[in-house]
């Protein structure tokens, strides 16, 4: 590892050209000197300009291209195995730097030295906060207050607000459990003591499995609203305009919530609770596919 190498950001691409080329070129105007970080950007087969446009453009920017598309959490994996830095950022294509995220951020963790991991504030293209940000584990009783919408009606209440933690103030840094994928800075020391993200999960989950790992060993997780990004969500997936996409994406959304509950939960809550669990996702998921 080169020791002068303070930060390795990790950009995965698919078919997003004209987002990861403006994600690049604000990470360039930060204020974090060009000499401490790298971008590796792991292309998961796109089809449109992506990569020609980086190789032209940002010709310092690392590209490792697949052969195919093997997901989130795969294609990032081939992203940290090459990475150098004393600290790993995943970012997702679709977000814009602010020139000052990354020192703070890495000032940030330097003076938190429990904190294997940590989030910024990510703010939507309207300017609000992406809840994706600040969530906590999706127990059965977080999740349906969730799904059924008792969260919405009473986002500050610690009984029915548990998946986004709404009533932990968001002016202070404070711990939380999950952060999104989209910033999820983390600690060289933890990947190796950890492992890399669960290819099980294809798209979807990873990061909620990978903060769950991190925190079973004992560290903290950080949300420090003191610098923000923005974060251009929905540009894909399960919002995508074509229908059988978007129907795919939503079934692999619900199964991967069965996936994270069997190899996390499955085993701490009763028998009858999980066949519930279950049903309750396959229902959500035959309705889904029906209406949408």
């Amino acid at each position: 590892m080169k020791k002068s190498l303070s930060l390795s950001i990790i950009i995965l691409s698919y078919n997003t050209a004209e987002l990861t080329l403006q994600c690049i070129e604000s990470i360039e105007k930060t204020d974090l000197d060009k000499q401490k970080f790298e971008v590796i950007v792991v292309d998961n087969a796109s089809t449109d300009a992506t990569i020609s446009e980086i190789k032209k453009r940002f010709p310092w920017v690392h590209i490792i291209q697949n052969e195919k598309n093997i997901g989130f959490a795969a294609g990032n994996n081939v992203g940290i195995r090459n990475a150098q830095g004393k600290y790993v950022l995943l970012l997702n294509s679709d977000t814009k730097i602010s020139h000052e995220s990354f020192s703070i951020m890495l000032d940030f963790m330097e003076h938190h030295p429990k904190a294997g991991v940590s989030t910024c504030k990510l703010l939507l293209s309207d300017g609000v906060m992406d809840p994706a940000c600040h969530r906590g584990f999706p127990t059965p009783w977080a999740s349906m207050t969730y799904m059924v919408g008792l969260e919405n009606l009473f986002p500050s209440s610690t009984l029915f607000g548990q998946y986004h933690q709404g009533y932990k103030g968001m002016n202070l840094p404070h711990q939380i459990d999950c952060p999104s994928g989209a910033f999820f800075l983390l600690r060289r020391e933890v990947i190796d003591e950890v492992g890399l993200l669960d290819e099980d999960y294809f798209m979807y989950g990873e990061d909620i499995d990978w903060a769950y790992r991190i925190k079973e060993k004992g560290w903290e997780i950080w949300f420090n609203p003191a610098t923000s990004i923005i974060h251009y969500k929905k540009k894909s997936g399960r919002t995508h305009k074509d229908r059988e996409i978007k129907r795919a994406m939503d079934r692999h959304f619900y199964e991967t919530m069965k996936l994270f509950y069997k190899k996390h939960y499955e085993k701490v809550y009763p028998w009858m609770l999980t066949r519930f669990v279950y049903l309750a996702i396959d229902i959500k998921i035959t309705l889904m596919q029906l209406f949408s």
